[in-house]
């Protein structure tokens, strides 16, 4: 009958990830050689980014996700390391300024993730994550260290706007200040949805996903425009 689907055979669910789970693995190697090839008509410094992102990310993926603080402060560093790969791509070299804003925000979005997480276990009754070092009690903790962790960001935000290198930059400097009640905003606004369980996926995800969020970087993007003209 048409609009009825039939069911799946018993242990097709299996078969099927057990060919995702092979054809990812097959495609690892091709993968990493597809990367470095590509990598060889960059600059040098990005090959040596990517080969440091790789074997950050396998460390994580094997051991180091599991040790209380040190996955979030390695998830923090990865997604800097990503912003450091970017410069390098591009014959570019990073400010102290946003390295110092990208590891406190990368920061605070990390602690959200595992904030969030716990939220999740607090709900089902469960006491401790699997596979990670964390417990349930640990949700006000890790919102107090995610929180301090992005109203840093502001500071350097706005440590960044009183220092010299910035007029050589914007015409209109002034105008800058006003990306940190922004960033104030959203910031609070991130660490409020992990906190009523309304964060269920990475927070970059949900910057991009999420309506409110895609309008604060619009803001933001014209705030930047408008220091910039003269």
């Amino acid at each position: 009958m048409s609009g009825i689907v039939a069911p799946r055979p018993p242990g097709s669910h299996v078969q099927l990830l057990h060919n995702s789970v092979v054809y990812g693995v097959a495609l690892i190697p091709l993968l990493i050689i597809g990367s470095f090839g590509l990598a060889v008509w960059l600059p040098p410094l990005f090959a040596a980014a990517l080969a440091l992102y790789y074997a950050s990310t396998l460390a994580y993926s094997l051991s180091l996700k599991r040790v209380v603080l040190v996955d979030v402060l390695l998830l923090a560093g990865l997604y800097t390391l990503r912003v450091l790969a970017g410069a390098a791509a591009v014959a570019v070299v990073p400010s102290f300024w946003l390295l110092a804003f990208s590891m406190f925000l990368f920061l605070s979005l990390a602690l959200a993730k595992r904030h969030a997480e716990l939220k999740v276990l607090v709900k089902q009754g469960t006491d401790k994550t699997r596979g990670r070092g964390y417990h349930a009690a640990d949700t006000d903790a890790l919102m107090s260290l995610g929180s301090a962790a992005g109203y840093m960001a502001v500071l350097v935000l706005a440590l960044y706007i009183n220092s010299p290198e910035i007029r050589a930059l914007y015409h209109r400097p002034e105008i800058i200040w006003l990306l940190c009640p922004l960033l104030l905003y959203w910031v609070s606004r991130v660490w409020l949805h992990a906190h009523r369980s309304k964060l269920d996926e990475d927070p970059v995800v949900f910057a991009f996903r999420d309506r409110v969020s895609c309008w604060t970087m619009v803001l933001a993007a014209a705030i930047a425009i408008a220091a910039t003209v003269s």
